[in-house]
């Protein structure tokens, strides 16, 4: 039972560290979001958002992260 604990508590601080990565990133002029190739369309009282770049772009590093990781495990 104390796994899951240590597991639950690990989770709390990488989504607290991520939340506080995401508000510093919004103020960046072109920050994660907002990148060229994401998907914005507004119109009168409806916007759409698909963020497709920035989603390939989070992808792509954490791949690269965890294969490093697991890399080193060997």
């Amino acid at each position: 039972m104390t796994e899951i604990g240590k597991l639950l508590a690990l989770f709390g601080v990488v989504l607290l560290l991520v939340g506080i990565a995401l508000m510093f990133l919004e103020k960046l002029p072109l920050g994660i979001g907002r990148l060229p190739g994401d998907i914005v369309v507004k119109r009168d009282n409806f916007t759409f958002y698909f963020p497709i770049v920035t989603s390939l772009l989070i992808s792509l590093i954490l791949t690269l992260i965890l294969n490093l990781i697991f890399a080193l495990k060997r």
